[in-house]
């Protein structure tokens, strides 16, 4: 993690984000932004969250372990997503593993602040509930993907949760994490290298050497049923 000093960088995003919606005098609030590389890890599952954090740059995972010491993957957020609402609402321990997918940029507000003079917000507060309600929301079909969805349905719905606009032509994927991707899903390495050679043998997916490629998205829609991780 990285803090960034850049009051006009931070300007822009609180603009660009319209942030003066939620907050009033945004010069006084105590917002800082935070950097964060690919692969870094933005909160640990089990400690005590400290501040609030709002992704405006990026895209992060949520992951929850599971008994067997693995982690389960519950959703892919991207900007503007807020990270650590229900903890700050229920006064909870980190519910989840939050981890950088891409380099990722946050404004970082500390609870201290927020609970002394924003609870009673109610502009901040039903911003809160928004996000509060979409994550049960996007929870409540990642729990039913995870337990009733085959492993197909499962890596179709990870793929196209994975691509990103600028990737028409389709998304390559390293096949050295193919094994993290298992854990991910709830499946082994070996079942989802079967479901890997099954699409490839479709002409739905290709392997080249390291990487995997979408040929064909339009059928990965159809097998993913329009369901995302996100």
């Amino acid at each position: 993690m990285k803090i960034i000093e850049d009051r006009l960088l931070l300007q822009e995003k609180l603009i660009e984000y319209k942030f003066h919606k939620i907050f009033t005098n945004l010069d006084a609030i105590p917002f800082s932004l935070q950097k964060y590389k690919a692969g870094e890890i933005l909160l640990h599952e089990g400690i005590k969250l400290h501040s609030l954090f709002y992704l405006v740059e990026g895209k992060v995972k949520a992951t929850s372990s599971v008994e067997t010491g693995k982690s389960l993957l519950l959703r892919f957020n991207h900007p503007l997503a807020i990270i650590g609402d229900i903890e700050l609402v229920r006064h909870v321990p980190v519910q989840s593993q939050i981890t950088a997918v891409t380099d990722c940029l946050c404004i970082v507000l500390p609870c201290d602040y927020i609970y002394n003079f924003e609870m009673n917000n109610p502009l901040f507060l039903q911003d809160l509930l928004n996000h509060v309600s979409y994550k049960l929301q996007t929870s409540t079909t990642a729990s039913r993907v995870n337990l009733l969805a085959s492993v197909e349905n499962r890596f179709a719905s990870y793929l196209l949760s994975t691509t990103t606009p600028d990737n028409e032509f389709g998304l390559e994927l390293q096949t050295t994490k193919i094994g993290e991707i298992a854990d991910l899903l709830g499946t082994t390495h070996r079942h989802l290298n079967r479901v890997v050679r099954d699409l490839c043998e479709r002409g739905i997916i290709e392997k080249k050497r390291c990487s995997l490629r979408i040929l064909n998205k339009q059928v990965l829609e159809e097998m993913s049923q329009g369901i995302r991780y996100e």
